[in-house]
């Protein structure tokens, strides 16, 4: 009776602290108590002590022996096994914690007027290429090479760097931050992007350097070559800046610029995949210099992106996001066998993700929160208030309380979805079961899903084995495919007490809706979400494929 009620009681604790942490949940904080850096700083808590006792997490060593006991029956509940690390990790996260870690606790001081002369532009280069953007003519910056002024310094520097920076993002923090960049390097060399958009700067900015260097700039070519970008703010506007730097792939002009994070936003799950930390620093005005200075030192990795082709009949009333563009046409993959009639006009959209994207309950949840923050924006003025909204649009919109309707399997995702996918090293398609219980799908590019968390967990290499996958990578040109199912299940996976339900993995995916008794159906792309209406008579069609190039990140440690 202990154990039972030992284990309820961190459930029912689970459940309502993952119903907290649905949507964005930073309330966590995972420190390795065996890390000498985090010992040395902070006084161990109740959780550290417990470990140091040999009780891991904190979890009494009386719970720990009857979990034992439980054997294979206490596994058999959870969707996969995992790996359990090297290392003992308590399951308390914050990002409280990635704020002071991003504040330089190591003590190291930057030198601003150093920094600044390995960041900055000659001036007569950050004319050149404000000017080609302001007029959209790469060519308008030609003067100002002409007429630089005698003696100019006009040597590259070491790291020239630009910065994209959603003012917008970050609260109070969006204007402040903006100042502080144009300090350390030049007010030329940070956008703002309510001014000055992506894709206008790689047509028209890098252009300009491109045109200077076909002139015999020396130092323009240089830094043509050197080039790395800042982006400060969320998921959503690294993506944009990225998306817009393919470009440069399509049309050869290479090299490509790698990419860092300054988080500004609410899950800054790309910021976190590649060490940027999850949320903006406490003490940011110093820590800027030391992010700066990562940013021009880093290693860069790549990192997949993948595209969604949505197609659906003609004439679909539909409020889709920014990050999906009209598209000429869409044709379906060969090979691919159609049930049913197709309409004889379809209307065909194209968009790019690099972290998720999502059918069913989770996306209907985000759904209706932004369709709050849109329309009272009061409502949802910082990071706390957000995440409150967020748990009760989880709770509220059926996640938890399913309403009764009179079939319980029209609450799940297979009555109007199938799902095709191709394997690793496999040219064909092959349809996959959904599982009767699940209410969300997610197609996984990172190792962060929902400020943080890691669904698909850390399967053992015999799991894996035994079911054809491979360990996760963001540039494997693979993506991890998961299933959410009620509420109450999606808590416990979004607190790490077990891992989502693994579907599959697959190169390419192709996803079929059709309505019926749904008349609507929740979709998101990198936590930008929208409502598809559906067509009893004909299906929509989302096709996922890997992009032929992989965009550049620089990594944050």
């Amino acid at each position: 009776m202990l154990v039972i009620g030992n284990w309820l009681g961190r459930g029912a604790w689970g459940v309502a602290r993952g119903a907290w942490e649905l949507g964005v949940g930073s309330w966590e904080m995972a420190i390795t108590v065996n890390n000498s850096n985090i010992r040395g700083q902070f006084p161990p808590t109740i959780q550290e002590k417990a470990v140091q006792r040999g009780e891991p997490g904190g979890l009494p060593q009386r719970r720990k022996e009857s979990t034992r006991r439980r054997g294979s029956k206490g596994r058999a509940k959870m969707d996969s096994p995992s790996t359990a690390g090297d290392t003992n990790k308590i399951a308390v996260r914050s990002s409280i914690v990635e704020s002071f870690r991003g504040c330089g606790l190591s003590g190291i001081r930057i030198n601003r007027e150093e920094l600044k002369k390995q960041l900055t532009m000659p001036q007569y280069l950050r004319y050149a290429m404000r000017d080609s953007i302001r007029l959209k003519d790469p060519a308008a910056g030609e003067s100002r090479y002409i007429s630089r002024a005698e003696g100019e310094d006009s040597a590259a520097p070491p790291c020239p760097m630009v910065v994209f920076i959603n003012s917008r993002s970050g609260g109070r923090h969006g204007p402040a931050l903006k100042e502080r960049l144009q300090q350390l390097m030049s007010e030329e060399q940070v956008f703002d992007l309510q001014d000055v958009k992506p894709n206008e700067f790689v047509r028209y900015g890098l252009s300009c350097l491109e045109m200077l260097a076909g002139l015999g700039d020396s130092c323009a070519k240089e830094t043509r070559q050197r080039i790395r970008v800042m982006v400060a703010g969320g998921d959503g506007t690294v993506g944009w800046v990225l998306g817009c730097l393919t470009e440069l792939h399509t049309q050869g002009r290479q090299p490509v610029p790698p990419v860092g994070i300054i988080p500004l936003g609410t899950g800054n799950d790309l910021s976190r995949s590649f060490r940027w930390g999850g949320s903006f620093p406490f003490a940011w005005k110093s820590a800027i210099k030391r992010i700066l200075q990562r940013a021009s030192t880093g290693t860069v990795n790549p990192l997949d992106s993948w595209r969604v082709s949505l197609s659906m009949p003609a004439g679909t009333r539909v409020n889709l996001p920014h990050c999906l563009k009209h598209a000429e046409e869409f044709s379906l993959d060969q090979g691919f066998e159609i049930q049913g009639q197709l309409p004889e006009k379809v209307d065909s959209y194209e968009g790019v993700y690099y972290n998720y994207f999502s059918i069913g309950m989770d996306a209907q949840v985000a759904y209706g929160f932004h369709h709050l923050r849109n329309k009272k924006p009061y409502l949802a003025s910082g990071p706390i208030s957000n995440k409150i909204i967020y748990s009760g649009y989880s709770c509220t919109q059926g996640w938890f309380f399913t309403p009764c309707v009179s079939d319980p399997g029209l609450r799940g995702l297979r009555n109007i979805l199938r799902l095709h996918i191709k394997r690793i090293h496999s040219s064909e398609w092959e349809q996959i079961a959904i599982p009767t219980s699940v209410r969300a799908i997610v197609a996984l590019n990172l190792h962060s899903y929902g400020s943080g968390r890691n669904p698909w967990g850390k399967p053992k290499p015999e799991y894996l084995e035994k079911r054809g996958f491979v360990e996760a990578n963001v540039a494997d040109g693979v993506l991890e495919i998961f299933g959410l199912k009620q509420g109450w299940h999606a808590s416990f996976v979004m607190v790490e007490l077990i891992s989502a339900k693994h579907i599959a993995q697959a190169s390419a995916i192709r996803l079929e809706v059709r309505g019926g008794q749904w008349k609507n159906a929740y979709m998101q792309m990198d936590g930008e979400p929208w409502k598809q209406p559906l067509n009893k008579d004909f299906s929509t069609y989302v096709e996922i494929k890997r992009e032929p190039f992989q965009s550049l990140v620089i990594s944050g440690e």
